[in-house]
């Protein structure tokens, strides 16, 4: 059953299965796969994901291909690039883990993303971010596998069109296998400039200025940790598939139509970034609302949660409820955030 491959823990079964512990395997799944017009799901860590409860009629391919940096265990595993150190990841990497080790290799870029689930390949794709932090910052390249050339293809960052959390893999979603990614890091014990307000309370700072490595990435899994976003098996609020709900990009009259006190941050062209937990909670939909098997978090509105035998149309039935009572409330439509496999919110 593919929901004990998703940390939302739901789905139906896959009608087959693929182990792909190498890019060879990976790469030669796929292409079979498509060369006999199979569907073909790809499932890394599961965190972002909600999956029919029917299944997945095709092959489920498991990424789970490993390697940092050729296995060094220093930090002159890469090579110096305009002041930083490119390490190479393989997809199938934990990227909890990879940041993890990074800060223990003293190496600066990523500490702000720390405790998020999930693999370091799925992570270009959403262009996850968090804390001030996001994957364009620091990505230099990625290897792809392009399932239309049935070639290599390999993306600069200024060729990945990254926008909040965005890419073009993001838009192409059936295209483009990932392989590896790359990060331009940068050596030392202090962490990027912190430009998370809660952040930098948590640690002490001003926004704009630096901490110490280590105290970030801790600060950060605490705040995450408190908000129900680390995973944790005996923790229901965990459940989930992280943040629901994108926050809204509005135009400028639509943003001004709402309350004084609802979020605004500046998001470039004349538009207007809001907060979508803001708008869930003042909409009535408060922490732990709903009713088990689903609920929004007791920790934090974001997340909807499974509390234990929940199926994915209970799921969509909260997701739905919530959107189109924002959307009634506030005029503003909340985009879902994580893959759908065979189900959508429409």
């Amino acid at each position: 059953m593919l929901a004990d491959h998703t940390t939302l823990r739901v789905g139906g079964p896959a009608r087959r299965w693929v182990e792909a512990d190498s890019e060879h395997a990976l790469i030669s799944a796929v292409a079979e796969a498509d060369a006999a017009g199979e569907p073909v799901l790809l499932l890394s860590g599961g965190s972002n994901m909600v999956v029919a409860d029917e299944g997945f009629d095709g092959v489920v391919v498991h990424v789970a291909t490993r390697g940092i940096g050729g296995q060094a265990a220093s930090c002159d595993l890469g090579e110096a690039s305009c002041g930083g150190i490119l390490v190479e990841v393989a997809a199938g990497e934990n990227w909890s883990a990879f940041v993890d080790w990074t800060v223990s290799s003293e190496l600066v870029g990523v500490e702000a993303l720390a405790g998020i689930p999930g693999a370091v390949g799925s992570t270009p794709i959403q262009n996850v971010g968090a804390y001030g932090q996001e994957i364009a910052q620091t990505l230099w390249q990625v290897r792809t596998w392009d399932r239309q050339a049935r070639a290599p293809k390999l993306f600069a960052n200024a060729d990945c069109a990254f926008g909040y959390r965005s890419s073009r893999f993001k838009a192409e979603p059936d295209r483009y296998v990932v392989l590896g990614v790359t990060f331009q890091l940068t050596q030392g014990t202090r962490s990027s400039r912190v430009r998370y307000a809660e952040l930098a309370r948590h640690v002490g700072v001003e926004v704009g200025h630096k901490a110490d490595l280590v105290q970030v990435r801790d600060a950060v899994v605490s705040l995450r940790r408190g908000k129900g976003m680390v995973l944790d098996p005996a923790d229901h609020d965990t459940w989930s598939a992280g943040s629901f709900f994108t926050n809204p990009i509005l135009d400028a009259d639509v943003a001004a139509a709402l309350p004084p006190q609802a979020p605004r941050f500046d998001a470039g062209d004349g538009r207007v970034k809001s907060s979508a937990a803001w708008l869930i909670d003042h909409a009535g939909y408060g922490k732990g609302y709903g009713r088990p098997p689903v609920t929004l978090s007791t920790k934090h509105v974001l997340a909807l949660t499974n509390r234990g035998g929940a199926r994915a149309a209970d799921v969509v039935a909260l997701a739905r409820e919530i959107r189109d009572g924002v959307a009634e409330r506030w005029g503003v439509r909340l985009v879902p955030e994580p893959v759908f496999v065979g189900l959508s919110l429409d």
